[in-house]
């Protein structure tokens, strides 16, 4: 499970920084772990991105010559909303692997990660010929250590792909039956063979592990993730299977839409919930974050978002509602928490916050709510319904 190959380490010349909270199974097993029993020189680093100024990492990247570079999605979107310049200012040249773990990351998030932060070869805007490798990686703290990954300089990489499993590692992508999809086919991402690092089991509650992981596929590990291969039979993760909703009888995937969201040059972060919806079933509502450039124009933003999705991926994934917010809330570890936003997105009082790394952030996005409909309630009072 602590496997150097991935990241490609060589101990006695690399400086490795995982940015994880050591509290998450990242941190246990890429800051606890795997770096000491491979002998590695890391940094590890408590405190936030933006303090004392939102060059912090990057200043660390330069200060310790930081070689291998393993974070999550929701910081580069985070570094992307505040802008390239940032990064531009250090001499981030020591890189030369970069890895993504955490969710699935994004085509535009993994171009900016690779270019920007990859390709920066000096603070006086050298770019590197070859800008550093992305290892994009799936696992799950019930997996234990990295399970699906392109390996640097041996895998062509994709961006917004995983793509294959690692050695000795059986991984699959199944329908319904728990029968293998073809290539070009999505399904439920499952694993068929034991593995190193796997669970054993939840503490004093084995009816509870049985029922989580081994119910719907009874001789397959399965935990919840959607994938799809692509024709060359590489995996690219959609999300939690809860995370796909049923519009009007279509099958989407949260991720994709957010991705959609995402691709458009005045958004930052998306988050995307499926809420109930008495004619369709579930009806898609966006909670986006605008760069820090754009302009919250209100309607007219919320009118080109919409037809933007629709562009991207048909009219059926239109988001019905798009609330503009000014944060998602997320765990300390960078997750969003969908289950939150779907609480507003229903009208519901919003559930257990205590892991939100700022509980001020569901109030803000509450307001956020109200506000747009006192909007829409005086607009239509002005157009006589």
């Amino acid at each position: 499970g602590v496997c150097p190959s991935t990241p490609d380490l060589h101990p006695e010349t690399d400086v490795y920084w995982c940015t994880a909270d050591v509290g998450w199974i990242t941190g246990h097993s890429y800051v606890a772990y795997a770096p000491l029993i491979n002998g590695a020189t890391q940094v590890i680093y408590e405190g936030t991105p933006d303090s004392p100024h939102k060059g912090r990492w990057w200043e660390i990247v330069e200060k310790y010559k930081v070689s291998i570079l393993y974070t999550a999605p929701t910081a580069i979107r985070t570094f992307m909303k505040w802008g390239k310049e940032i990064p531009a200012k250090s001499d981030l040249s020591s890189i030369r692997v970069l890895g993504s773990v955490g969710e699935p990351i994004n085509p535009e998030a993994w171009m900016w990660y690779r270019e920007v932060i990859g390709g920066n070869a000096g603070k006086n805007g050298e770019r590197k010929e070859n800008p550093a490798p992305i290892v994009d990686t799936w696992w799950q703290t019930e997996t234990g250590a990295q399970m699906i990954a392109p390996l640097p300089g041996v895998t062509a990489t994709k961006p917004g792909s995983a793509q294959v499993p690692l050695p000795g590692i059986a991984v699959d992508v199944v329908d319904e039956a728990g029968e293998s999809v073809p290539n070009g086919s999505g399904g439920y991402l499952v694993i068929r063979e034991p593995w190193p690092a796997m669970l054993r089991g939840i503490w004093n509650d084995p009816e509870r592990f049985k029922e989580t992981y081994w119910s719907r596929f009874e001789t397959m590990y399965f935990a919840g993730d959607g994938a799809k291969k692509d024709e060359d039979g590489d995996i690219w993760l959609l999300g939690r299977v809860d995370d796909v909703m049923n519009i009007s009888g279509h099958r989407l995937s949260t991720a994709e839409i957010e991705s959609a969201l995402v691709s458009h040059p005045a958004v930052a972060e998306a988050a995307v919930v499926g809420a109930a919806d008495e004619t369709t079933g579930q009806s898609v509502v966006a909670f986006v974050i605008l760069r820090g450039a754009a302009v919250d124009t209100g309607d007219a933003i919320v009118q080109e978002l919409r037809n933007h999705v629709g562009k991207e991926i048909g009219p059926i994934a239109k988001p019905k509602t798009i609330l503009v917010v000014p944060e998602l809330p997320k765990t300390r570890s960078g997750k969003i928490m969908r289950r939150l936003l779907k609480d507003v997105a229903e009208g519901r009082e919003v559930g257990d916050a205590t892991t939100l790394a700022d509980n001020t952030v569901m109030a803000q996005i509450t307001s956020s709510l109200e506000t747009r409909n006192q909007a829409l309630a005086a607009s239509r009072s002005q157009h006589g319904g």
